[in-house]
Formats: structure tokens, C-alpha cells, sequence
């Protein structure tokens, strides 16, 4: 009789656990909206959730130590006319961050360090171009300040922050509403996942497709898609029967997926993030109570279930911490930001260690927040690697932060001398200091 091996994984026993009530952020109106964003957006600084306004769209941005109950009277950012449908902080600048609205407008908002004291409503950088409503942001992740931004008009623009202006305006690609759409690594390729149950993956640049896949998933609701480790990709969908689906697909070969697993009957859309550093996708779907987690590893069946985090009551929202944002001395792998009804609840997952030492294997060195291009090199063809930082000592900051800098009058900045940029060069309204 033949005994199952049981498949060795340091992170088979991942343990996650919610925060004690006191470091919830309580009594915040989380918005209503429907729409399949994270609606929640953390860095090692800020949390940053979209909430319920009259009258408009606002998200409300608090320091991370600001926990317990939060006063009605916290000024929120508040400068759009419509809700707010997405945001994201810059990785690059933990004071900027982005937000995308039904008033088919993207703002570009700098918070003061500790946090707001007055309500922010006028924006650094206004970005107009799309028709209808805008649903998804992307900051560049190697790029200094590159901004993809998908609307409901089935058009990406990538922008260049540091002028307001719209490099790139992919049109012609997609036939329906863009569900995902995300960098790989590097920034040198762009995935999307679009109504017509296809995903695909564009030069960004460019604008053209390298690679597509049809009916990734036979069933109609929302497909999501993410890069994963050596390129392969990872989307969760619905089978024509609705039941929920997590597919892994190398876009060298798109006919087959490398692996389909069926997960469950629920009705839920599933947000996946993935760690680069571990290689383990964590899927959280909306309106569900549970985080499950998965290792993708080289050997079939590829995607290994690892475990699942559950609670009792369910999530409108997910934000992601990045990794220098964790706490390595207690083996923090990953820290998740579930909104309620009514407030914010983080859960730390952990591997349980018996040693207090630095564990080399469980923090390889990761991403870190210095951009390794400019915005005006990258559109002119230079690609730039992620540069590393080791997280050996707790992340500490050895550069300061990117300055970011716009001359709202011309959207002119200056260099380093003070002088304004020649006109007789093309980006030099990219040049930041």
C-alpha cells in the first residue's frame, strides 16, 4: 500500500490571524459602489480606503498608527465629482497616490507627512482623457511616475504624470469592458482581462498584442489576471456552470491551461495578489470571509494549495502591504487590509518560526521604492530592472523619497539648477528633480 507523500513547502503552515480591535481603524463608512476594485490601498506610511460622500467621490488617507475609532470630522481627499472607483499609492513616493472615478477623471494627490489635518480637494496633476468612467490604475513599478489607467470606454492610457499628458492611448484592442490590467516585473509588458472572456498581453508601448487567450473561462462574470513567476500567468474566473476558477497559463503556448482547479460555487469575484518573493498567490474574493493561498512552483499541478485564512464576517475590500512595510522579526510574509461594512481589519500572515534571527529564505531580497527610469527614458525604449533591497535590518529608508515636483501653471518642472527645461527637448516637462 502505497503511503501519499505529502509535498515539502516551507510556507505549508502560513498562519494568518486578525489584529486585536484596538489596532482596527473603526467607524468608517466603507463606500457602496459594486465595482470589482480593491477599494483599499496601503504602504509602509498610509492606508487608504474609498468611503461614502455626499455629493461626490472621497477616499480617506490615515497614518498607520492612527487605529481605533476614527472621528466623522477626519478630513477626507475629496476633489471629484462622482464616486471613487479605485486608488493606488505610487510605489515609488509613499506620499503620492492615485485615484480613478465615474467623473472619467484620474488625480494625482500628494498627502502631508502625518497624515491630513484639512479636507484635500485640489489635486497635483488632473488626467483627463478617458470618455467614461475609470475603474483601474497601475503605477509603473520600475518607471518614475508612469501611470496606467483603464476606463469603462475600453481604452488604457499610460501618462506621464510629471507633465498631465497621455503618452499612450491603446484603443483598438479591446471590444468590451476591461476587467484587469497589470504590469509584469519589469513594466515591459501589460496584461489585461477583458469582457469578451479574453486575456492578453501588449507591448505597452507600442500598444500591440504579443500573446491572447480566448475564453480563458467559459462562464460571463469578471475574469482577473496577474503575472506570475517566469512570465506564466494566473486568472480566476468562472466555469459556464458559475463555479469559481483559478487557471495557470504560459503565454509562450496559450492553447491549454498548465492547470484548472475548480474552487467553490461562490458568487464572489476573486482578487488575486502575488508575492514574487515566495511565490504564493493569495486569492480574496468579494463579499467572501476567507483568504486562500496558494504556492505556484515549476511541478504540475503547478498551483498547490496551501491553506486558508477564515472569519466570520465578510470583505468589500482588500489592500496589500508591500514588503518592506512588514515586520520581519515576527516572520511577517504578507499583510492584508480587509474593509467591513464599518471598518478596517488587518491580517498578518506568518510563518511560524521558533528562532528569532533573520530568516534568509523567507525574505530574499525584494523590490524596493527607488525607480531605476525615468518616465521620459522609459517611453523612449529603456527598460529598467527592479532595484533590490535586502529587508536584513527592518526596511530603512536610505534615499529620500523621489521629489515630486509639478508646475501647475505650464506643468513645466524644473531641473536642478532652478532653470526651467529647454522647449527644444520634446519630454522635458518629464525631467523631474
Amino acid at each position: 500500500m502505497s503511503r501519499k507523500v505529502v509535498r515539502a513547502s516551507k510556507f505549508r503552515h502560513v498562519f494568518g490571524q486578525g489584529v486585536k480591535a484596538d489596532q482596527c481603524y473603526d467607524d468608517i463608512r466603507i463606500s457602496q459602489m459594486t465595482w470589482d476594485s480593491n477599494f483599499c490601498s496601503v504602504n509602509p506610511k498610509f492606508v487608504a480606503m474609498i468611503v461614502d460622500a455626499s455629493g461626490g467621490g472621497a477616499f480617506l488617507v490615515l497614518p498607520l498608527n492612527k487605529t481605533g475609532r476614527i472621528d466623522m470630522s477626519q478630513p477626507t481627499v475629496c476633489g471629484h465629482t462622482g464616486p471613487v472607483l479605485d486608488i493606488e499609492f505610487c510605489p515609488h513616493n509613499d506620499n503620492i497616490i492615485a485615484s480613478g472615478s465615474e467623473d472619467c477623471s484620474v488625480m494625482i494627490w500628494e498627502i502631508p507627512e502625518g497624515g491630513l489635518v484639512t479636507p484635500l480637494n485640489d489635486p497635483v496633476v488632473k488626467l483627463e482623457g478617458h470618455s467614461k468612467r475609470v475603474g483601474i490604475l497601475s503605477w509603473h513599478p520600475t518607471a518614475h511616475n508612469v501611470l496606467m489607467s483603464a476606463g469603462c470606454d475600453n481604452v488604457v492610457i499610460l501618462w506621464n504624470v510629471a507633465c498631465g499628458e497621455a503618452m499612450v492611448r491603446i484603443d483598438s484592442v479591446h471590444p468590451d469592458l476591461i476587467y484587469s490590467a497589470c504590469w509584469n516585473r519589469d513594466g515591459s509588458q501589460i496584461l489585461t482581462s477583458c469582457k469578451d472572456k479574453t486575456i492578453r498581453v501588449l507591448d505597452p508601448r507600442k500598444g500591440t498584442v504579443i500573446a491572447e487567450k480566448e475564453k480563458t473561462h467559459e462562464g460571463s462574470r469578471p475574469v482577473k489576471a496577474v503575472f506570475v513567476s517566469e512570465g506564466k500567468i494566473l486568472s480566476t474566473g468562472f466555469s459556464r456552470m458559475s463555479e469559481r476558477q483559478v487557471a495557470l497559463w504560459d503565454p509562450k503556448s496559450f492553447g491549454e491551461p498548465l492547470t484548472l482547479q475548480e474552487l467553490d460555487t461562490s458568487s464572489g469575484v476573486l482578487l488575486p495578489f502575488f508575492d514574487p518573493d515566495t511565490g504564493i498567490v493569495y486569492l480574496c474574493g468579494k463579499g467572501d470571509s476567507s483568504i486562500r493561498y496558494f504556492e505556484v512552483t515549476d511541478e504540475a499541478p503547478y498551483v498547490h494549495y496551501l491553506s486558508m485564512y477564515s472569519s466570520k464576517e465578510s470583505q468589500k475590500g482588500m489592500g496589500y502591504m508591500p514588503k518592506r512595510g512588514l515586520e520581519v522579526n515576527k516572520c511577517e510574509i504578507a499583510r492584508f487590509y480587509k474593509l467591513h461594512e464599518r471598518k478596517c481589519e488587518p491580517i498578518v500572515m506568518t510563518v511560524p518560526r521558533k528562532s528569532d534571527l533573520f530568516q534568509e529564505d523567507l525574505y530574499p531580497d525584494t523590490m524596493g521604492p527607488e525607480p531605476s527610469v525615468e518616465a521620459n527614458e522609459w517611453f523612449e525604449g529603456k527598460e529598467g530592472q527592479p532595484i533590490l533591497i535586502s529587508l536584513k535590518d527592518g526596511f530603512a529608508t536610505t534615499t529620500k523619497s523621489k521629489e515630486f515636483k509639478v508646475h501647475k501653471s505650464l506643468l513645466k518642472t524644473t531641473s536642478t539648477d532652478g532653470t526651467p527645461e529647454g522647449d527644444d527637448n520634446p519630454f522635458y516637462c518629464n525631467r523631474i528633480k
